[in-house]
């Protein structure tokens, strides 16, 4: 016990002595220049303490007393935090070059992951590369448009799950997440990959969710990137075995479609992005896709696309049984466009006239944003931001939670209010800084576009088709949140869900026509 404690001790010591150094070091070398405002630091900590468990609620709390551009020091870690439509717009439009790349969490380079995706990769050939391939081939106007098929079966999917339930309780939020997630497989693999039969399908979902878990962990060699040859919480050396559970089940899809595509001669056709990626040899303008970060960028994929698209849909349903009158609203919207026979599906040419529906997923983006401080962006260089000298390896954070909740864009910003969207212009594609879910510049999410039809028209088709109700009444509702990698409900929305007893037979239908 005596080693035990004086190994701690010494450890805490050093600790203690290299954090005060660095930060004396720190403090000479950024004395010069204006700070933005922020709140007191405490010694070697900084604000770390400050920030509690919901640091987008948090940080939004700050804005009244220190304003839309804050500053705070995270252990040895400068950062800028943006909170306002006007700072967005200042950051976006004039400096995008100036913050280029991401802060990586120390959990994130397990496998290389950070400089294989595009999400967390530098601004570098190989990310302008990725961006151009997901951008021209993977998801574009025509493919998305392309692989309606594909997310029609997994709407039929998701409809056969809810209806086995037989009008009992549905963990809905659950049945979102298999549902995005299998869209994902058919996207990136050509497959579904959760299934009642795979055990191979529920070991990735497994992995994934423990992978999403710990990227959304505070890490201490995150704040003090000296600790990260110690990573003295564990955090690395538990990411490297979960991403590793799931990049085992990844590398035999990966492999096992380069034999396919050797034995039957289709080298070249691009069926999904695993097809793009395999297809990518390199030339003498951009480098070729290895084996290693095809393995991990389709990894990166079912990250991106099936937490947050899930949890939009989640939050989504939770508003409208929190709003009785914008659910009704909704409804008599589906069955003027749809029509009111139990056989009539919505279909993805239906989409652009739900208005309503429309602005409903908008409100829900404006209040609940997936990913409420962005990816972290990184200062290139020493900058002067709004007045303000921002050095060199500031990590800067951006409030869309809080800016969407601001009082200087929005009327009555907490209430959920859909009807503020009809007959706006304000979309969320980067240009309006009101509104930046996806975020906005050159860093802008690549599949905001699939993500927003996918929503729309997994909500039509379930709102059109069942009544919903929360399992325990409209007041057991609850809003509270719960942050990780994404922004989910604390407790799990649980539905009683019936089929709609006013929709009519086909027969019906046609009598009353």
């Amino acid at each position: 016990m005596e080693a035990t404690f004086g190994d701690v001790t010494f450890l805490i010591t050093i600790f203690l002595l290299s954090a005060t150094l660095l930060l004396l070091i720190s403090r000479k070398k950024t004395r010069t220049g204006r700070r933005p405002p922020g709140p007191p630091a405490w010694p070697v900590f900084g604000n770390i303490f400050d920030l509690g468990s919901m640091p987008h609620q948090t940080l939004h709390s700050l804005r009244t007393k220190y304003g839309p551009v804050i500053w705070l020091r995270l252990g040895s870690m400068n950062t800028l935090v943006v909170q306002s439509a006007i700072a967005a717009a200042e950051l976006f439009k004039y400096h995008d070059l100036d913050f280029p790349d991401r802060k990586v969490p120390d959990a994130f380079t397990a496998w290389n992951f950070h400089e294989s995706g595009l999400g967390l990769n530098s601004y570098s050939p190989y990310w302008r590369l990725l961006r151009r391939l997901y951008s021209a081939k993977f998801l574009s106007a025509k493919r998305i448009n392309d692989s309606a098929d594909m997310r029609r079966k997994c709407v039929d999917n998701l409809v056969k799950w809810i209806e086995a339930a037989n009008g009992g309780e549905v963990d809905i939020g659950h049945l979102f997440f298999v549902a995005s997630f299998n869209l994902v497989g058919n996207l990136v693999l050509s497959r579904d990959v959760l299934s009642s039969e795979s055990e191979e399908g529920f070991e990735f979902s497994d992995a994934m969710n423990k992978v999403m878990e710990l990227g959304g962990k505070p890490n201490l060699a995150d704040f003090f990137p000296f600790l990260r040859r110690l990573d003295p919480a564990g955090v690395k050396r538990e990411m490297v075995r979960e991403m590793g559970r799931a990049r085992t089940i990844v590398e035999k899809f990966v492999k096992d479609r380069i034999e396919e595509r050797k034995s039957g001669g289709e080298m070249n056709d691009e069926h999904d992005l695993l097809d793009v990626l395999l297809n990518q040899k390199g030339d003498a303008k951009d480098p070729p896709v290895p084996e290693s970060k095809a393995i991990i960028a389709v990894l990166e994929m079912f990250f991106a696309g099936s937490e947050t698209t899930s949890s939009i849909m989640e939050w989504t349903m939770t508003e409208l049984l929190q709003n009785p009158s914008s659910m009704r609203k909704v409804k008599e919207e589906l069955d003027r466009v749809i029509g009111r026979s139990s056989s009539s599906k919505v279909e993805e040419g239906h989409l652009e006239e739900l208005q309503y529906l429309q602005a409903v997923v908008k409100e829900t983006l404006r209040l609940h944003p997936a990913i409420p401080l962005l990816l972290p962006r990184n200062a290139a260089k020493d900058t002067d931001f709004m007045g303000y000298s921002i050095p060199k390896d500031t990590q800067v954070l951006v409030n869309v939670w809080g800016i969407g909740r601001d009082g200087d864009s929005w009327a009555e910003p907490s209430a959920f209010q859909p009807e503020r969207f009809i007959g706006s212009s304000v979309e969320f594609k980067g240009q309006n800084f009101e509104l930046l879910p996806f975020g906005a510049g050159r860093r802008i999410c690549v599949g905001y576009s699939l993500a927003h039809r996918t929503i729309l028209l997994v909500v039509a088709t379930l709102l059109h088709l069942f009544d919903w109700e929360p399992a325990g009444g409209v007041e057991s509702v609850d809003m509270r949140e719960r942050m990780g990698l994404t922004l989910r409900k604390l407790l799990p929305l649980k539905t009683i869900t019936r089929r709609r007893a006013e929709l009519l037979t086909e027969d019906e239908a046609e009598a009353k026509i």
